[in-house]
């Protein structure tokens, strides 16, 4: 039974982030494409701006996939991790915890889901198991884990910050 309830606990929650990866790489259920995605990338201030919409477009819609098939496990687990861990910081944090205002909820059921699924393995209903891959353990977990810590901590470092906006009175005529 648990082997089954890990094929349907990757396929929801692998599927569910592919679907929204595709917003952003394919502009499919209504999302932007690589354009839009782009757009937000600039508006977030990530720098460079093409690195980071790659990697929020292959974190989710490359991790999700990865995560349904249970194919190179953990690879797609912490692909999605780094997505998730940067829209909860930057984009959803500010809005507080339930997802009904924006807020943390959502991204963070989806970081959890794929932190646990690169703990326990995709189990015997995967691609992994079918074409008996398995990367070494804990190693592979490990190396991933600091990749994952080093690519959030450049991400955020990237973003250029804007300047405060003087609150002083704009200069007139005579001044």
């Amino acid at each position: 039974m648990i082997s089954f309830a890990l094929l349907i606990l990757r396929l929801v929650a692998g599927l569910t982030l592919a679907a929204h990866g595709a917003q952003k790489l394919l502009g499919w259920f209504g999302g932007g494409g690589i354009t839009g995605t782009r757009g937000f990338v600039t508006r977030l201030q990530f720098r460079p701006t093409e690195l980071w919409t790659w990697a929020v477009i292959l974190g989710e819609f490359g991790g999700g996939l990865l995560i349904a098939l249970g194919l190179l496990s953990p690879v797609g687990n912490f692909g999605v991790m780094g997505a998730m861990a940067i829209a909860i910081w930057v984009v959803h944090r500010p809005k507080g915890f339930f997802n009904g205002k924006g807020g943390i909820e959502f991204p963070l059921q989806l970081a959890t889901v794929a932190l646990v699924l690169s703990l326990t393995g995709p189990g015997p209903y995967s691609v992994d198991s079918l074409l008996g891959i398995s990367l070494p353990e804990p190693v592979a977990w490990i190396v991933l884990a600091v990749g994952l810590t080093i690519g959030v901590a450049a991400a955020l470092a990237s973003r250029r910050q804007s300047t405060p906006q003087s609150t002083a009175p704009a200069a007139g005529p005579g001044s």
